[in-house]
């Protein structure tokens, strides 16, 4: 029989401790309302507790039911935690904050939030030394990045996140898959973080960056004699062994190298060049190319076999431009950590920034989108927020969907946006009417040429499926009037 419990904590009244907490505290209801605000968050937005509570989220802030993550949180049933975010009060004020936020259920049923919010500011104050988040941790083994670095929730991005961290602490090797600059080298880190041998060394290799007669030294080392200033020397097989090795670019690998890798996996034992000492390993191999495998065995850069050896599980890491619901964490995360950096008080993009962003393509991933913010705040200075005239030459490689389906321009000028000069638009009109008309025409007329078929109209507009899907909802268009036009 159960000892019985000294007190019965269900009498106990958890909102006078709330109360008390030196972070800010805002509870809702399923549909956003504030039922609760504490002391601390008054003081955050520069507001009183009386003056909120009973306001829907959506009218005390300057965010949508689609920017909200209260919203994003009840809608996926899943806790966001320790995200960076600026946001604006319906007042004006703005506030740079880390949050935490975690569903509240009743059974199956989702009855509210209830969000924790602290002030970087403020924890800056009280705890000079800290560094949110740390950029430059170094983990003791070889890394520096775990799962929590990695930023984003969309569907995508989740579902590799969730496949990797299953296969983290089995042996079987793992082979990532994403366009450069998703953050393959991230991944990796944070597989052998997640596994049983986080405490052992974790070795990288770019198989590009190595001339291929030197490759094979640097993997499987040297004896001294067997060529001309040869010397014993571990190659990384052994500097690797009992821990993570990980492939990067493994395209670049020669096919004859390919085939000696294969029996290393296969034998579990390799021997350096020159040697007649066979070595025992055990270690786990991660690898990563920017493009499809299968594709590669057909070219054959990659050898069939050792596909079947190394992919046994693949990861395939979405591009950004298919994840542009996390574009505005990445922006404020970056921004984050370069304020640190740079001693900047930066707090935003313009909303002109945002929807140029969203419509391009990013061909470069979140490295691209990184160095873009790094270079405008390098121009931004003391300003708060990231304009157009901050970006400098770097806009030159930003195109937006045109009336004809082709990329088109659109440079700085004096701090502002101009699109190349067309014989379409009245000079009368706006920038952001021009581009938007000119937008809202290209879906038009794509939606209508594929009968209201998304795929079709975004492949035809050279456009991801999600991005259409988002230019869509901005547009107010409804995908169903195009879907029974008669035809003559």
């Amino acid at each position: 029989m159960p000892p019985t419990p000294i007190f019965d904590i269900t009498h106990i009244n958890f909102i006078s401790v709330l109360d008390q907490l030196d972070e800010g505290i805002i509870i809702t209801d399923h549909t956003g309302l504030i039922v609760y605000y504490n002391d601390t968050q008054a003081k955050i937005d520069g507001t009183r507790p009386a003056e909120i509570i009973g306001k829907k989220v959506t009218d005390v802030y300057e965010i949508t039911d689609e920017t909200s993550m209260i919203a994003a949180c009840m809608k996926n049933k899943r806790a966001i935690r320790n995200r960076t975010f600026f946001y604006r009060t319906r007042k004006g004020r703005v506030a740079h904050t880390i949050h935490s936020i975690f569903p509240l259920f009743e059974g199956e049923k989702i009855t509210g939030c209830i969000c924790f919010i602290k002030d970087y500011n403020i924890l800056q104050k009280s705890a000079p030394m800290i560094s949110i988040p740390d950029f430059n941790k170094n983990m003791g083994n070889g890394t520096r990045y775990t799962f929590g670095d990695i930023i984003g929730e969309s569907y995508g991005l989740m579902r590799s996140i969730k496949t990797a961290r299953e296969a983290a602490s089995s042996s079987s090797p793992i082979m990532l898959i994403g366009e450069t600059g998703t953050g393959k080298e991230l991944f990796a880190q944070s597989i052998h973080n997640h596994s049983t041998r986080q405490k052992k060394a974790y070795t990288a290799i770019n198989c590009a960056a190595i001339p291929e007669n030197l490759l094979e030294g640097v993997l499987f080392g040297t004896t001294k004699g067997a060529f001309t200033g040869a010397l014993d020397k571990p190659g990384l097989l052994e500097v690797a062994n009992g821990g993570t090795l990980f492939l990067d670019e493994l395209l670049a690998m020669p096919p004859t190298l390919q085939a000696k890798l294969l029996r290393v996996i296969q034998e579990k034992k390799f021997r350096r060049i020159g040697s007649n000492k066979e070595i025992e390993i055990t270690l786990k191999i991660i690898s990563a190319m920017n493009g499809s495998p299968r594709e590669a065995v057909k070219s054959g850069q990659l050898r069939t076999d050792l596909f079947y050896r190394l992919g046994v599980v693949m990861v395939q890491i979405p591009p950004l431009r298919d994840r542009l619901d996390d574009l505005e964490s990445l922006i404020n995360h970056f921004i984050l950590i370069l304020n640190h950096a740079f001693g900047t008080h930066v707090k935003a993009i313009s909303h002109q920034v945002m929807e140029l962003f969203k419509g391009y393509s990013w061909p470069g991933n979140i490295r691209e989108l990184e160095h873009l913010i790094e270079g405008a705040m390098n121009s931004a200075g003391h300003h708060d927020t990231i304009g157009i005239q901050h970006f400098t030459s770097a806009f030159e490689t930003l195109d937006v969907l045109s009336e004809n389906n082709a990329s088109e321009k659109w440079m700085p000028t004096d701090g502002h946006l101009t699109p190349e000069p067309s014989p379409h638009y009245d000079s009368n009109q706006s920038l952001s009417t021009r581009q938007m008309e000119s937008e809202r025409h290209s879906i038009t007329q794509a939606l209508t040429r594929s009968m209201g078929n998304v795929s079709k109209a975004a492949k035809s507009l050279g456009i991801s499926r999600q991005l259409l899907h988002y230019k869509i909802k901005k547009h107010r268009l409804n995908r169903k009037q195009f879907t029974d036009i008669p035809t003559l």
